[in-house]
């Protein structure tokens, strides 16, 4: 390639582009392919995410994972030194970051058995006999909802879940604000737990599990990050009581965040491991489902004691909501 102009003598002089210019305007290039993975690794490790758009974003950090190595390909094939060592690292962070929810670490634990169905029931529109073809399946001692509305309550218990589940601490609303505990054993609501909280019910509650001393369950839904409400977001997950010597703690539901949220990862710190993470579930995506594109996100947790076991954990469809259902097998000390 080069610039041409006509000679007075009626020829064509041809100036070529200089080398050093091309290679510059590669290097360019190539720094502007590196630089948003890097800021993005660099904003994971660091928990730098502020305000609700960065927040949103940070949900994607598995999809930046992967196409972190279309950069590091870049830099490594233009045998630029600086960009590809900033690229490897930077593939190396997202990735360490996100592979192990694949791979799972869980290890075979001895105690008592305690199943967890966990559902958002959007406004309460879930399919009352598909949430009933699971509670028939599965067996959960804890079925945990969320958006759960009166008239959702009134369909379960006529579909036979008052039969299955008579113990119940419920918090439904119709709007999107309702939850409800329904369990097999029974329970005694917890009031105190919680410091009141903007936004949506979070009832919790002491369940006699059989076997053994009680255990807290937390049904957990705290509003979205979303414009002025990502404060409030924020608020919710420092509410949240860290692990206790004194019992045994579940928390599960809805958390409108995935493990690469800082306030997710802060809160994890404080003696909790995600369940799906532990068995290799926890790249699966539980959000949005029954939409011309599939889930993409993981929002959807069942968090436990470090000293609880996870024995398995799925996911499953259900018509008429936006959530995927999740189904915690675990084993309490």
């Amino acid at each position: 390639m080069g610039v041409s102009a006509d000679s007075p003598v009626g020829g064509t002089i041809v100036t070529p582009v200089r080398p050093e210019r091309r290679g510059r305007t590669a290097a360019t290039l190539t720094w502007l392919a590196v630089t948003p993975f890097a800021a993005w690794a660099l904003t994971r490790l660091t928990g730098l995410e502020r305000g609700s758009i960065p927040t949103q974003l940070m949900t994607a950090t598995p999809y930046a994972a992967a196409g972190s190595l279309v950069p590091l390909l870049i830099a490594a094939l233009g045998r630029r030194r600086a960009a590809t060592a900033v690229a490897l690292l930077t593939t190396a962070a997202l990735g360490f970051s996100v592979l192990p929810r694949w791979f799972g670490t869980a290890e075979a634990t001895a105690g008592r058995p305690l199943k967890v169905l966990s559902v958002n029931l959007l406004f309460g529109k879930a399919d009352t006999q598909a949430i009933m073809n699971l509670v028939r399946a599965f067996d959960p001692d804890v079925l945990n909802t969320q958006e759960l509305t009166p008239g959702a309550v009134e369909e379960l218990d006529l579909a036979g879940l008052k039969e299955l589940m008579p113990h119940r601490v419920l918090q439904a609303e119709w709007n999107a604000s309702g939850s409800g505990l329904f369990s097999r054993h029974p329970v005694q609501p917890l009031p105190g737990a919680l410091p009141p909280l903007s936004g949506h019910n979070m009832p919790v509650a002491r369940l006699a599990l059989p076997g053994g001393t009680p255990i807290e369950f937390f049904d957990v839904h705290p509003v979205p990050p979303l414009g002025r409400q990502v404060a409030d977001w924020y608020a919710a997950f420092d509410a949240f009581p860290p692990a206790s010597a004194d019992a045994v703690r579940i928390l599960a539901g809805d958390f409108n965040a995935t493990l690469d949220h800082a306030p997710m990862r802060r809160l994890l710190a404080r003696g909790y491991k995600d369940a799906a993470d532990q068995v290799g579930a926890g790249l699966i995506p539980t959000w949005p489902t029954n939409r011309r594109i599939p889930p993409i996100i993981t929002i959807d947790h069942v968090l436990v004691d470090e000293r609880v076991g996870v024995r398995a954990v799925s996911v499953h469809d259900v018509p008429g909501t936006d959530h995927r259902a999740v189904f915690a097998e675990l084993s309490v000390p």
